[in-house]
């Protein structure tokens, strides 16, 4: 094993492997700054005697729901239950689907995976997607190229089968940013080109490609669906905040049609077979002058909660272009920051921008269906301190993929209600100190309320629930709407996923190094560790059209062996270290697959399994580990088949192009690029 000295692990606040290269550009540097959300929000004890009405209202509801896909109904979890907090003897063989060994902690370049499994490349950065694009090479990138080729930093990735083709399906993937220093050779960081701009530009947003199943991985084919999505793609922006006064632009006076789409991270596939895309930290390519000021007071203060500086920007992309300026261009930064939908399946169809879900750092937006057609979709807003979301509809799900059924089913995000979470907990304070220890009941449990921000309508409608607050300042200022509705700051909440078996929602918390600092928010029953540098997974049982839910912290994170890390009651000196989870999926089983991104435990990031029922709940176990300075993203999880995105491999802040640390996956020389992998297992399915 080749081993880098550990200095190199650790990033510019010691508390994470993620670069300070790597935040510069993804989110501003946002965690070299003081969390936006200053809000007086009422402190998470202060709730305590809320919780016994709620939850017994949620028990006594008897609430059942269906997952997307399964026959099982939802069971609610009973909070009478008396764990011990002792480890639970677990039985002779791994659950089903995790009988792999699990991968060592380690620091090589490369991917590893464990013994009895294959694995290869499915696409890279620069590979050609549409017909007539040229074959990468790192010295002549132009726009024109990019424009044609896969893009940069993939993160999300989605496989959906082709009807009438087997083993054929598409790939879509979200490329979230990119960072210029390990693109260009020879890039000067105070004066990029015009031709480094556009190329950035192209190299951005989303690409669609579809891949034959080998007996040696996936294989790119230039077929009909092939499709590049970049940051100047138009898209269509629908619900209550179009047309109002906060979106239109001189560019766009009618306030519905945005140029491009930007910092796509997380994401999640449709029911009616689309892909839903979260536009994150795109208040990092903004940027002004030295000295340039917001041109009200209002504007000053709608800028700072959404971490927009009238300052330049890393890439300086509004020295090209004045729409990324805000005091020149003031509205065209409420243009982003929305949940996209892309149709796949059509090449020329137009993506929207869904602002009934409102504008936050969407880290992702997955769907659960109830029994009656309801759907209802969850989102994060990946900020120290920020919320979690949800959004059910008013119309119903169509079934099919005609052109009416799928004229409908695009519209089901602008109609319904947008939902902010507020967390309680009966746990007394005083068994919360932040050191993570548990409480005497054992676990870390509490209910919630989740409360009404916005209604949307037909035809752009919009009624908000926020005293204060019109219909369109809470779609595009929604976290001003959350702050007056007083929502739990959470620790970085991430991907949220629905276990198709269960119904029962899992939240990645990834970390937040401010919890418990001078004058901000301590730790409570679901953040329990002041200064969190490796996040935890909340466990929610919801009553997903509703109101109500309750909730479990399912693991809290970090090495076994330290005494404020939590695996669901399963005996610790059996499980992998987990650090910074990030992106979630499950297995046919049932089984929670973790991402994570910026492992602080000294090792590279990885993708873990994790079990939630039987004996072994929270039996932990890594299934690989991505290559020196790199992010696992966009897990995929089928019967014999796992795909993961491989992120920003060999960033470091010492290193660039022409300085590298990695060299994966070409290896030798090769230039380290942004992959797709595919692992399978040698005769056999996954885990099993």
């Amino acid at each position: 094993m080749a081993l880098v000295p550990l200095n190199l692990l650790i990033d510019h606040n010691g508390r994470s492997a993620r670069q300070r290269i790597t935040c510069r550009y993804r989110c501003g540097d946002a965690c070299a700054h003081p969390a936006p959300n200053t809000s007086d929000n009422p402190y998470f004890g202060d709730l305590v005697r809320e919780t016994v009405s709620r939850r017994s209202a949620l028990k006594a509801a008897g609430v059942a729901v269906l997952a997307v896909g399964a026959g099982s109904a939802l069971a609610a979890c009973s909070q009478d239950a008396k764990p011990t907090g002792q480890p639970t003897p677990p039985p002779s063989a791994p659950n089903p689907g995790m009988n792999f060994t699990a991968v060592a902690p380690n620091t090589e370049d490369a991917v590893v995976i464990p013994p009895g499994y294959q694995q290869a490349v499915v696409i890279s950065w620069g590979d050609p997607v549409l017909p007539g694009a040229p074959a990468f090479d790192v010295t002549k990138q132009t726009a024109a190229a990019q424009r044609q080729q896969f893009g940069f930093n993939n993160d999300f990735a989605g496989l959906l089968p082709i009807d009438g083709a087997p083993n054929h399906y598409l790939l879509v993937v979200n490329h979230e940013y990119t960072t210029e220093r390990f693109m260009f050779p020879g890039y000067d960081e105070k004066r990029p080109t015009r031709e480094q701009f556009e190329t950035a530009l192209a190299a951005h947003g989303l690409t669609v490609v579809e891949v034959e199943r080998t007996p040696t991985g996936l294989k790119p084919v230039l077929g009909p669906y092939n499709r590049r999505i970049t940051a100047d793609t138009p898209f269509t922006l629908t619900g209550p905040a179009a047309e109002s006064e906060f979106v239109k632009t001189a560019a766009d006076p009618t306030g519905r049609t945005v140029s491009g789409t930007i910092n796509n991270c997380s994401g999640g596939i449709t029911p009616w077979g689309t892909v839903l895309s979260g536009e994150e930290n795109f208040n990092a390519y903004f940027g002004a002058a030295d000295g340039a000021q917001a041109p009200t007071p209002i504007d000053a203060d709608r800028w700072k909660r959404y971490g927009i500086k009238p300052k330049p920007s890393e890439r300086l992309w509004e020295t090209f272009d004045p729409r990324f300026d805000p005091t020149k261009a003031p509205n065209e930064v409420n243009r982003f920051g929305y949940v996209v939908e892309v149709n796949p399946w059509d090449p020329r169809s137009t993506p929207v921008k869904h602002t009934a879900m409102g504008r936050f750092k969407h880290e992702a937006a997955n769907i659960y269906v109830t029994p009656d057609g309801t759907v209802v979709a969850y989102s994060g807003d990946d900020e120290r301190f920020d919320y979690m979301y949800k959004f059910v509809s008013a119309k119903k799900i169509q079934p099919g993929r005609d052109a009416a059924a799928m004229a409908s089913n695009m519209t089901i995000l602008d109609e319904g209600t947008l939902y902010v979470a507020k967390l309680s907990t009966d746990i007394p304070a005083d068994q919360i100190d932040g050191s993570g220890t548990l409480p005497a009941s054992g676990a870390f449990r509490g209910s919630g309320t989740w409360i009404p921000l916005l209604r949307s309508g037909p035809d752009g409608a919009g009624e908000s629930m926020v005293p204060g607050m019109t219909a369109h300042e809470v779609a595009v200022f929604t976290r001003f709407a959350a702050d007056k509705a007083g929502a739990t700051k959470m620790d970085r909440p991430e991907d949220f996923e629905a276990n198709p078996r269960t119904g029962k929602l899992y939240v990645a918390l990834t970390n937040n190094n401010e919890r418990g600092a001078k004058n901000k928010p301590a730790a409570d029953a679901a953040n329990p560790r002041n200064d969190n540098k490796n996040g935890q997974i909340l466990e929610i049982t919801d009553d997903h059209a509703g109101t109500s839910f309750t909730w479990d912290l399912l693991l809290v994170c970090g090495d076994p062996a330290a005494a404020n890390t939590y695996f669901g009651g399963f005996d610790k000196s059996k499980v992998s270290p987990i650090s910074c989870p990030d992106n979630l999926a499950f297995d046919k089983h049932g089984n929670l697959w973790i991402a994570t991104d910026g492992n602080a435990l000294s090792s590279n990031d990885g993708l873990f399994a994790v079990a939630l029922e039987g004996p072994n709940r929270g039996d932990t176990r890594q299934f690989l580990t991505v290559p020196i300075g790199a992010e696992t993203c966009g897990p995929v999880v089928l019967d014999d088949l796992v795909t993961v995105s491989v992120q920003h491999p060999g960033e470091h802040d010492d290193n660039s192009i022409d300085d590298p640390l990695s060299h994966w996956p070409e290896g030798g020389n090769g230039t380290a690029r942004p992959s797709i992998v595919a692992v399978w297992k040698t005769g056999g399915n996954i885990g099993v």
